[in-house]
């Protein structure tokens, strides 16, 4: 009897993916374990957000399947059930924290409860009440994560979540990760700072649209023979793996 559907959070099988004439994902087979947080690593431009827009259900894929919770991506279903922060965040200026994130909630019917849950989930308790024009480029990437948290999502899917943030605040962005991911979420983060890989129960490597390799941080290391995650992927790269 097949179990995947209640194991993996996520199952891809052979997509592919072209942006024109030009192939942008080949042929990527993988799979998401559900109650783990999954890094997504490698180098800018090599599919990452591609393969985040296939799995939420907004991008054209040329072939292959895709099933997110037992449904086939993009599915109505999955509407409530997934979360999905971009790169760029997504807040409204003129609203306070505490607005931006209500605002979200209401579409889910949360209560205010559950909006100032999501608020404290991301250290922003004492904001609240600012703009969102009033907030850091740190704080504004905390408040779009709000705005997917209040929703409970089974499954959270964050696009380069800390590019740009400075070394502490990334330390405590990645805490927040390990909370949620304690409360039963699934969490897919992708980065493109090798070094993020240490935070994560799985990897997933991509280069120039081909998945890499599939597999946790220590066997990483165990199959390079290298400390640092970064001289790790280097030496994945340079083995033809």
């Amino acid at each position: 009897m097949d179990t995947t559907v209640r194991t993996d959070a996520i199952v891809i099988r052979n997509l592919s993916v072209k942006r024109g004439k030009n192939p942008v994902l080949r042929d990527v087979s993988l799979t998401v374990p559900r109650g783990s947080i999954t890094g997504l690593l490698g180098p800018s431009g090599c599919g990452k957000t591609t393969l985040m827009r296939s799995i939420v259900g907004t991008q054209i894929v040329e072939s292959g399947e895709l099933t997110v919770l037992g449904a086939p991506a993009g599915s109505k279903s999955l509407r409530s059930q997934v979360g999905y922060v971009t790169q760029s965040p997504s807040i409204y200026p003129d609203l306070t924290i505490r607005r931006n994130v209500a605002y979200f909630g209401a579409l889910f019917g949360k209560s205010s409860a559950g909006v100032q849950e999501a608020i404290d989930a991301v250290g922003l308790t004492a904001y609240a009440d600012q703009r969102g024009d009033e907030l850091s480029g740190g704080q504004k990437t905390r408040v779009s994560l709000a705005c997917a948290l209040v929703a409970e999502p089974e499954l959270l899917i964050l696009d380069e979540p800390t590019v740009g943030l400075d070394p502490v605040l990334r330390v405590e962005l990645w805490e927040r990760f390990a909370a949620i991911v304690a409360k039963g979420s699934t969490l897919l983060v992708s980065s493109h700072v090798m070094d993020e890989a240490e935070h994560c129960d799985q990897l997933l490597l991509m280069r120039e649209g081909r998945l890499l390799a599939e597999l946790p941080p220590a066997e990483l290391r165990e199959r390079t023979g290298e400390e640092s995650m970064e001289n790790a992927f280097l030496a994945l790269i340079r083995s033809g793996a």
